[in-house]
Order: C-alpha cells, then structure tokens, then sequence
C-alpha cells in the first residue's frame, strides 16, 4: 500500500481547517426574537379561547401583521380556570415581530383593553440588568427656534409668501425701506404652499407627501407621507392636518410600517387625518361625491369639516347622515352617525369672541371650585331638499348632545348654501327659488339671528340671481353681487355680465336687516371685506376685458351721520378705482391696512405679478414677473390682550402714534437727506466732467497753433450753477375741536 502523500493521496486528518470553519460559520437563528408577550389581553374562561384567538388574529392582520390562532399560546390560571390576561405570539420572522410591535403596541382591542407589546428576550435582558447606577453626560442643551417669532418684528410687519417658477420667497411688507426678502428657497414645493390658519407653519407639496416648515431659520418640523397629494386642509387651531389625493391608496408589500404609514386596512381610500405634532396617522376616508352623475366630476372640499374648538370633525353622507368623529381617537362619537334622510350639506357654527370670553369665564369659576354649568355645545346648520311631499327643511341641532334647536320649511328650492357671520351671531341661507313652471330661478335669504331667543328669522327678498354672499367680519352687515343678465351662466368669450351690488345692514331698532345702498351696473363679481370690516373691495375676477377694483368706506361720515340724522345709509363712501389687468385673486393682509391682487399663470399667461394697494386704492408697489403663480399672505394667530387692554390703546391711540409719526417723519429726514446728497454728488460730477471737457478742448486747440482767449479758459470755473434746496420744518402743531 502506497504511503501518506503518494500518487496524490493526503491524510485530511492532519490539516487544520479551524480558521476557515470560524470564518464561514453559518449562525442558526436560535434565538426567541421573533415571540411577543402581548398583555393586555381579556381574561376569559376556555369556552371563549377560539373566538377570542380569531378576533385578535383578525385585529392584526388588518393592520398587515398577519398571524395564525395556533401560533398564540395563552397561559392558564390553574386555581380558577381561566386566563391570565397576557399570551405569546410567535411569528415567522424577527422583522415580521418587530412590525407587530411597532404597528400593534398600544393598540384598542375594545373599549376597556390595549395592547402593551414587549418582546420575549426584553424580559430576559430586564433581568439581568446592571443595577449600579451610572451617571448620564449632560446633554447640550440646544434652544428650539419659536415658531411665531416673525409676531416680535420690531417694526410689526406682515410677512407674505410668493411662488414664481421653481422659487418660493417669504417677504416682510412695511415702508417702502423696510420691504425686503426673508428667506427663499428653490424647489421648495411641487405643486403649491399654503400657511396654516394661525401662520405658524407653511405646507409644501410634494410627490411624497407634505412637508410643515416654521421657525425663523426654516427648519422642517413635521412630514407626512401620501403619496401624490393634491388638497389639504388644516384644522381651526392647528392641531390636525387632512389630506387627499385623488390616486387611491396604495400598501406595497415591504413598504413602511409605523404609525405615521398607511396599513393594509387604508388601501383604496383617498382621504387621510393626521396629528400635526406627532405626524402620526389617525385615520382614513374614501371619497364621497354628491349624488347626481354631473355632479361626480366635482368633489366638494373641504370634505372633511371641523369644529371650531378642533374637538370634532365631521363628513356627510349625501341623502344619507352626517357622521361626526371625535379627536385625537377618530372614533365615531356616540358610536352611531346622525341619520338625516336626503341631507346635502352642513356647516358648523364658528365661535365669536363672546363664546371665547363666556368659555374662559367658566373654566375660571370650575377651577375656583364654584358651580358649573353644562359645557358649551358646539352648534351645526344642514339643510334637506324637498323629497315628494316634504319641502325642504334648514335646521339647527346643538352637538353632542344632538338636540334640534330650530327648523325652517322652505318650498320650490332647487339649491342652498349656507353662509355663517365669523362671530356666530347669523346664519344666512342663500336660497335659490324655481317658479311653479321651474322656467325661472330667484333668490331669497333666510337670515337666523342665533343669539336671539328661539332663533328668530328674517327673510330678504330678491328679484335676481345672487352670484357672490359675503358678510362683514365681527359687523352686522353683508353684500352681495346679484345679476339679470342673460349671459349669466353661459358667459362667451369678450362678454361682460352686468351685476348690481348691494350692502344690507342690521337695523337694531326694528330688529330686521334694512338695505343700505345699491350700486347697479357693475361688472364686478366678488366682493372682499377687510379683516377688521368697515372697509370692502369690489373686485372683478377672472375676466379678459374688464378687470377694475372699487375700494369703498361704509363708515366713512358715521359721526356726522349720527349726530345730524343722516338718511340711512349715507355713510358710504367710495375711495378710490383701480385697475389690475387680468387677476385672478385678491386678498386683503391680516391688518386690513393693505389689498394684494394677482394674476397667476395658472389660468393665464397675460401679464403675471402681483400688486398691492393701500385701503384707499392708492398702488403701492407692482411687480409684471413671468410664471408668477401665487401669493398668500401670512395669517395672524388672535390677539394675546385682553378687551379692557384693547380699549385703553384706542383710548390712548393719540400718544402712541405720536411715537410713530416721529419715527416715520425722521425715516421720511433720513431719506429726504440721502436724496439731497445724491443730486448734490451728481451735480458736482457733471461739473466736473465740463469743466474737464473744456480743459481738453482747449489743449486740443493749443496743440492746432489755435490762440486761445484767457477769457475763455476762465470761463469754465466761472460758469457755475447753483442750486437752492428749500427744506420745511414743521416746528410745532396744534389740534382743535370745534364743538357746535
């Protein structure tokens, strides 16, 4: 027999192959990484063991973390037969595990039990923990940015956002030295921005999702992932975000799980509810269009409606109910919708600052430990149209506690619309009437007054179609554009409609709304009321041929109109007409002070930019700028003072703007200075440059053989142009009132 290593034969036992068995080991997954101990769990007897195996198989699978009854193992309590509240649960995965967690952790099985979720291997390494303390390193500490710094603007300015081609600008308006640029931002959106309702954040649009930005260095703060978003909505008080796209929603396997991620349960829907500060997801709709086939081309939005005190939010069911969910849980309140046989619409009742200070009264008293009343409800107004031998109904119902507190038939209704005043104090119901023979439609409103005891009700009236309703912010009055026109509704290229407008006003003594003025032949159709009311622009939007803005006073004589006994209504003023060539917005700033209009390359191309114009009219700045698609002011949060200390700085409004007239007339010096210093400079350079012309002209002549005349080489210093700056100083100025 041939020895070791002979005719190419080796003895393996010899060799070492260690190194190469510790480098290619495969490691078996021996572990318990993939078991969960899921507590929280009802205790039960056996008989209930398969039913409640499947509800929670059931419960998990929806949120795509699917699991087997016969991989659940429940521990028995031997004493008394039943359960002990808490099983284990093993999955095929130590990832499909760690999805459980994340997704099913805190989870509502029912109304009295959560699922607490922790691994099987925590426990383990719970117990055998180092229990000698160890001190932690400080960590720096880093000051967060306060997201409504732009309100400490020394100078109290107002911010706006501008979208043009791919760049986003946020501008400070001010005098005309103080306007400039604060922050801009290339590729800063997809599609649009939008501020919140308070201002604090701005929203961005993108393929992903959407993205809130704030704070006076821009930081991101919150994202939120639906994809191909195309509409949202923020909550009154901020503190939820609504989204839609009008693609479904889509779960890919592998994709995101978390709270902040679609599951398999929000497959097909379009709408979705968000937490702003967490980012998480609370829960999702599908869309809901009105009934009708021509109406499915349009979907009303928002389609989701908010309380004012951010505590419900409602949707309707068109024919069907109204379903009302409360916050954060998103569960149906009361567990059951409101049925309302053929409702169309509802708005709910926004609160005035006479709620607000009622609501800061009681929740004083309860802290003092006195009585308390019954919470305030919140209000909603819905209408139903007239189905066979029902006409059609307006009615107003408290919630929660459900309770219907007034209802008005209506008869030979084809649509309405309901328009609540900012304060809660009226409710207006524009009415559109058909005759008998249905050939013709009028307008009628049906005003609430919702203050007044049993809800009394008013009706106005009118021979014509009512195109635009808008009412005065924290006032009594409202306007409206109504038209006779034949071409309304049917509006051809290069033809104008002719509108009337009118301003109705609350008349305290008679307890009834009394027109105020009529301004007929007009071409405007929108009607926009300055924040503080008062003061209104006429605007006519979206027209090629006619695009005037009227700026109007409608308490421009009401001292005189008081003392005298003025006819009503002659307190109206018109101050001004201008004229902005194709816009397509208007929009007045939170002060009330300034109007911007634009012209957006969204609906055309002609003359994109945008304007802004003082209250009387009067154009402070314009800027033509190609693919300009957007403006928007900055919104204000509502004053932090108190009414008695609002009052005392209109009392005393004399001495503050003393302070600001000095400021403005030294700023108004400082200019008038740099602007004198400046022609001064630029005269001496024209002198100059003459005086060194001639010197060369004359060396040029020299140089000929020319003579000379001294006189004329003189005559350049000579020649010198004075000029006389006249300066105005007002050294001191008196007021008096003539009392007669």
């Amino acid at each position: 027999m041939a020895p070791n290593g002979v005719n190419g034969v080796h003895d393996d036992e010899d060799i070492d192959y260690s190194d190469i068995e510790a480098k290619y080991q495969v490691e078996y997954d021996e572990g318990f990484d993939n078991i969960l101990v899921v507590d929280g769990v009802p205790v039960i007897d056996k008989s209930k063991l398969e039913k409640l195996l499947q509800k929670i198989s059931k419960d998990f699978s929806r949120k795509g973390c699917p699991i087997k009854p016969e991989n659940m193992t429940v521990p028995w309590n031997d004493a008394n037969g039943k359960s002990k509240g808490y099983m284990f649960m093993e999955f095929k995965t130590a990832d499909d595990a760690a999805r459980a967690l994340a997704t099913m952790n805190g989870h509502p099985f029912d109304a009295k039990h959560t699922f607490l979720i922790n691994r099987f291997t925590d426990f383990e390494r719970y117990l055998n923990l180092d229990e000698t303390y160890v001190e932690p390193e400080p960590e720096e500490y880093k000051p967060k940015e306060h997201l409504r710094a732009w309100l400490g603007d020394p100078q109290g300015r107002d911010q706006y956002a501008t979208y043009r081609g791919d760049e986003v600008e946020v501008h400070w308006h001010g005098k005309p030295s103080q306007c400039e640029v604060a922050y801009s931002k290339t590729n800063w959106t997809d599609l649009y921005v939008s501020w919140s309702p308070m201002g604090t954040y701005m929203a961005t649009l993108h393929r992903q999702g959407v993205r809130l930005w704030g704070g006076p260095s821009w930081d991101p703060h919150q994202r939120f992932a639906h994809p191909l978003v195309k509409l949202i909505d923020f909550s009154p008080n901020e503190q939820y975000l609504v989204t839609w796209s009008y693609d479904p929603i889509v779960v890919r396997e592998g994709a995101e799980q978390g709270p902040q991620y679609f599951s398999p349960e929000d497959e097909g829907n379009n709408v979705a509810v968000w937490d702003v500060k967490t980012g998480n997801l609370l829960r999702t709709f599908p869309s809901v269009y009105p009934e009708g086939d021509e109406a499915k081309k349009q979907m009303q939005w928002p389609t989701l409606k908010w309380s004012p005190d951010d505590k419900f939010v409602a949707r309707v069911t068109p024919g069907q109910q109204i379903s009302v969910y409360e916050l954060p849980s998103m569960g149906l309140q009361g567990k059951k919708s409101i049925k309302i046989e053929g409702v169309v619409d509802f708005e709910w009742r926004p609160l005035g600052e006479k709620d607000r200070d009622e609501t800061e009264k009681e929740n004083k008293a309860n802290g003092a430990a006195k009585a308390s009343k019954k919470p305030r409800e919140n209000m909603i107004a819905y209408w139903t149209p007239e189905v066979q031998n029902q006409p059609a109904r307006v009615s107003l119902m408290n919630f929660p506690s459900r309770e219907t507190l007034r209802q008005k038939n209506l008869f030979n209704v084809t649509e309405c619309k309901l328009y609540w005043q900012n304060q809660g104090d009226f409710l207006c119901v524009k009415v559109d009437r058909h005759t008998k023979t249905k050939k013709s439609i009028f307008c009628n409103l049906e005003i609430f007054r919702v203050r007044e005891k049993d809800f009394p009700v008013e009706v106005v009236e009118l021979k014509d179609t009512v195109t635009d309703f808008s009412w005065e912010p924290k006032g009594e009055r409202f306007a409206l554009v109504s038209s006779n026109d034949p071409n309304l509704g049917n509006p051809g290229p290069g033809i104008t409609i002719k509108t009337d407008v009118s301003f109705y006003q609350h008349d305290r003594s008679k307890g009834d709304f009394r027109l105020l003025k009529t301004l007929p032949g007009r071409t405007s159709n929108t009607v926009r009321w300055s924040p503080r009311g008062r003061h209104v622009v006429l605007a006519t939007v979206g027209s090629s041929s006619k695009s005037e803005l009227e700026f109007w006073d409608l308490d421009f004589l009401t001292d005189e109109t008081r003392r005298d006994g003025a006819p009503w209504g002659s307190g109206i003023q018109h101050l001004g007409t201008a004229d902005h060539y194709a816009l397509t917005d208007a929009e007045w700033d939170p002060s009330g002070r300034y109007l911007a209009t634009s012209a957006s390359a969204w609906r055309h191309t002609l003359e994109n930019g945008y304007a802004i114009w003082d209250f009387r009219g009067q154009e402070l700045e314009k800027h033509i700028l190609d693919r300009f698609k957007q403006f928007l002011w900055r919104p204000r949060p509502p004053s932090l003072l108190s009414k008695e200390k609002q009052k005392q700085i209109r009392r005393n409004l004399k001495e503050y703007s003393r302070v600001f007239e000095e400021e403005d007339a030294a700023e108004e010096s400082n200019v008038s200075a740099e602007l004198i210093a400046h022609r001064k400079r630029l005269v001496d350079e024209w002198n100059a440059w003459r005086l060194r012309c001639k010197e060369e002209v004359a060396e040029e002549a020299r140089k000929r053989g020319k003579k000379v005349d001294s006189a004329q080489e003189k005559a350049p210093q000579e020649e010198k142009e004075e000029i006389e700056v006249w300066i105005d100083e007002v050294i001191e100025q008196i007021e008096e009132e003539v009392v007669e």
